[in-house]
């Protein structure tokens, strides 16, 4: 080639030149560089049509939006929201949670590929904890639930928490009604998995199902009574092999206990159940379980009733969201705190008098 030349980097020594030398190939003179060229902006419409088709592509921008902290992109995002508000709230919401360990990702895999398979279509909402330090997130639920992420009748999001529980409380609800306009008929919402969060996501579903390892009798005794009263159903995963007599054991030792709690959903009785998420095993019972407390439940009204506490519990969490980031964002009280903080560790203010003192300066809007 004409255009071949042979390079040897400076630090080479001249005698070990044939060792180093490499060879590249001129640019053709009529090449021209390529230029970025910046993505058109979608309109309302654009987005609202994307997501009623199944665009998934759209559906993922449309997510970005809601996701989004900036002034700018929630305003379009409610836009589009109140645009398909007719079109949400008719999926299963299905909140999974689990002791670490359980296996909840190899579950949510096999149970919703189940789903796909008898001709649902399942969208995962995976919410990733961010980082307190960075902010920043792994989001590797995809690269854990490959069978299922493959999947024609699947749709995967993992979403950073933002490092917020307010953040789990808009974000995802808003992912949930998106993907239900798409017309994903099963939502599975993946706990952050840090005890708090099981409460926020008991708020925004219809069936809450806790996943656990054998081994019940220690378990027990360190499993929080509140936790497990928010429960529709407990899974004993990797009841397989020799674990299998073991997972029947807790079972048996769940529903003992289970018979003395107060239920988490009026109506509805809740109990132990085992499974292999690894093996597929029981899965299919988990769902039958399932359909009993949809159809329970809307028979005796505690569905829609449910559904409607959730909307109303939404609002007053909006509203405190709203009220906390106005405060610690108010100029006066950003320059104010830091002084007040010192008084009150160093005891020459107390706690009360320094919270009365920062809500008269945010009440009177001095600045």
């Amino acid at each position: 080639m004409n255009d071949e030349r042979t390079h040897r980097p400076e630090w080479v020594e001249k005698e070990r030149e044939n060792e180093f030398a490499t060879a590249y190939v001129k640019a053709a003179a009529s090449a021209s560089p390529k230029r970025w060229v910046k993505r058109k902006e979608r309109s309302v419409k654009e987005y609202v049509e994307g997501v009623l088709n199944n665009d998934r592509t759209i559906l993922a921008q449309a997510i970005t939006l809601v996701e989004s902290n900036a002034a700018k992109h929630m305003d379009i995002a409610q836009q589009i929201l109140n645009e398909l508000l007719p079109h949400v709230g008719k999926s299963v919401r299905i909140g999974i949670t689990g002791v670490p360990g359980a296996g909840k990702s190899t579950f949510i895999e096999a149970f919703g590929t189940f789903l796909c398979e008898r001709g649902h279509r399942v969208a995962v909402l995976a919410v990733d904890p961010s980082s307190s330090l960075t902010g920043g997130s792994i989001l590797g639920d995809k690269t854990r639930m490959e069978t299922l992420a493959r999947h024609p009748r699947a749709f995967i999001r993992p979403s950073p928490s933002g490092g917020t529980l307010g953040g789990v409380h808009r974000k995802t609800r808003e992912t949930m009604m998106l993907c239900e306009a798409a017309g994903y008929d099963i939502i599975l919402v993946e706990t952050v998995g840090v005890g708090q969060s099981e409460f926020v996501v008991r708020g925004m579903v219809d069936f809450f199902l806790m996943l656990v390892l054998t081994g019940a009798g220690d378990e027990l005794q360190g499993m929080k009574r509140g936790i497990m009263e928010l429960t529709d159903a407990i899974v004993i995963n990797k009841a397989d092999g020799d674990n299998k007599p073991k997972a029947l054991a807790a079972q048996k030792e769940y529903n003992q206990i289970l018979h003395y709690l107060r239920p988490a959903t009026p109506g509805w009785e809740t109990k132990a159940y085992t499974c292999s998420a690894l093996l597929g095993e029981g899965i299919e019972e988990i769902w039958r379980v399932i359909e009993k407390f949809v159809e329970t439940t809307k028979r005796s009204g505690v569905f829609d009733m449910r559904r409607r506490h959730q909307q109303k519990d939404w609002i007053y969490s909006m509203i405190k969201d709203y009220l906390e980031t106005s405060f610690f964002s108010h100029p006066v009280v950003k320059e104010k705190l830091p002084i007040i903080e010192n008084n009150v560790i160093s005891g020459t203010q107390s706690v009360t008098s320094a919270v009365q003192e920062l809500i008269k300066v945010y009440e009177s809007r001095e600045t």
